[in-house]
């Protein structure tokens, strides 16, 4: 399961559809609708923020809004209610550990797209979440690069 911190612009058409999928189960999974994944470390942040079902409703809206710009057609029904107004806190180290993981999987799997991709020093977090400093966070599971 990869909950992206970064901004869902960056995600491919794949990449976009298996984060949908993954956050409606992360969403099953905070509302108790199911035993797997209860433990899984990308939904720390989730379940230790003050109302984790609102937390991960308002991450699906921005996932959902990233979709039907591009004209794809996903349930806006299967997001729970609520939504928080406070942005999440994401770490630089967390959100540049995560861009060059991106990058490393468009760069197999869809080259095409990550070539349309600008090049920055610092992506954009999801709407959800806002940068401060810091390392990568404690509950990564890091992966060689």
């Amino acid at each position: 399961m990869r909950i992206w911190s970064l901004h869902p612009r960056y995600l491919d058409a794949k990449g976009l559809v298996a984060l949908w999928r993954e956050a409606l189960l992360a969403q099953a999974v905070l509302a108790g609708q199911t035993r797997g994944y209860q433990r899984h470390p990308q939904l720390l942040r989730f379940s230790r923020s003050a109302n984790p079902d609102h937390a991960i409703a308002s991450y699906l809206r921005a996932v959902h809004a990233e979709a039907t710009h591009r004209g794809y057609r996903f349930d806006a029904a299967k997001i729970g209610p609520g939504e928080v107004t406070t942005p999440m806190p994401v770490t630089q180290g967390q959100l540049l550990y995560e861009w060059s993981h991106l990058v490393r999987k468009l760069h197999t799997r869809a080259p095409a797209w990550l070539d349309g991709l600008d090049s920055m020093g610092q992506p954009d977090p999801h709407p959800l979440f806002r940068v401060v400093a810091g390392e990568i966070e404690p509950w990564e599971v890091i992966t060689a690069q």
